[in-house]
């Protein structure tokens, strides 16, 4: 079976302990009074160079990669559209959501992203959605309905507020998938990534600037040291490694271990932030866990029945 064996296992939990990572490298920031939008903005910027090495080292050399033939300016709007959704409005949302609650809270929110994708994808690219699937759809709501209800009925006046806006950091993810899928854009996935980071970090470096947002003054070397780890450990390589995880087990059976990134981002915050989880938001995380892998199991094979009845039922020839 494609992808099977300890090296993609232990692909998998470095990438999704990197992203559990950053949650709370951000909160420590945020913490330190390091503007939401501003932090996001410089964070992605330093990730996007960070790639440039990885470019020129890859076949083609950096300017056929960042550059590739054939892309027109429909194209290349495309890129940028999915930079402001996947970088801008994700990530700015989700830092935004941590300025209200806890990192934990923030993290198993985010990770509904593959309930919503199911969701869209059956509405906007006529997915199926067989029974199985609809279920972890229900899970996964029933999960994100319960963090958010357990963080606005504890979390104080705000933190409704917070829980919501995460929520809506995950929707934004969802729509740049399905803007990805849609556009199928003839781009190598480390071109796609650094002009989705660079795009989005320019725009909301565009946007701080205007709500004239400023770093603050007496930034400790550990605060950077946090800094650095959320652009380069968090961003960078916990999306490569994510990448060749892709590519070793295939988005579907890879995508069922996403839940881990929420799961190392309570236990990290327990441990650096001394921060706990209530059992019904934990409960509320393992329902969007479940969900998440029912949503991303593999299927067995439709029959030439079933697929004749679905394309009936959808008025399709």
């Amino acid at each position: 079976m494609r992808g099977t064996g300890l090296p993609y296992l232990a692909i998998l939990v470095a990438a999704t302990f990197l992203m559990g990572s950053s949650f709370v490298a951000g909160k420590i920031l945020l913490i330190h009074g390091v503007p939401a939008i501003l932090l996001v903005g410089w964070r992605f910027l330093l990730a996007a160079l960070a790639t440039l090495p990885l470019l020129a080292l890859s076949e083609g050399g950096l300017w056929k990669n960042l550059f590739p033939r054939g892309l027109g300016p429909s194209r290349w709007a495309l890129v940028v559209l999915i930079g402001v959704l996947q970088t801008a409005l994700t990530m700015g949302l989700l830092f935004m959501a941590m300025e209200h609650v806890s990192a934990s809270t923030a993290a198993i929110l985010l990770f509904t992203n593959p309930v919503w994708v199911a969701l869209l994808g059956r509405i906007f690219l006529r997915e199926p959605l067989h029974g199985v699937r609809v279920a972890g759809l229900v899970l996964g709501l029933c999960g994100a309905a319960l963090a958010i209800g357990v963080s606005g009925v504890g979390g104080g006046d705000n933190a409704l507020l917070g829980a919501l806006i995460g929520l809506g950091s995950a929707l934004a993810w969802a729509t740049s998938t399905i803007v990805n899928k849609r556009g199928n854009l003839p781009m190598p996935a480390w071109s796609l990534s650094f002009w989705q980071m660079f795009s989005g970090s320019v725009a909301l470096l565009l946007f701080a600037a205007i709500r004239g947002q400023e770093w603050p003054a007496g930034t400790t070397p550990m605060q950077w040291a946090w800094f650095l780890w959320l652009a380069i450990p968090g961003s960078t390589a916990s999306f490569g490694l994510w990448f060749i995880a892709l590519r070793k087990g295939g988005a579907t059976r890879s995508s069922g271990y996403l839940f881990l990134a929420p799961l190392f981002a309570t236990v990290i915050s327990w441990a650096v932030l001394d921060t706990g989880i209530g059992w019904l938001q934990g409960l509320g995380g393992v329902l969007v866990g479940l969900g998440l892998w029912l949503v991303n199991r593999e299927l067995p094979a439709r029959t030439d029945a079933e697929r004749f009845r679905e394309a009936l039922a959808e008025g399709r020839p």
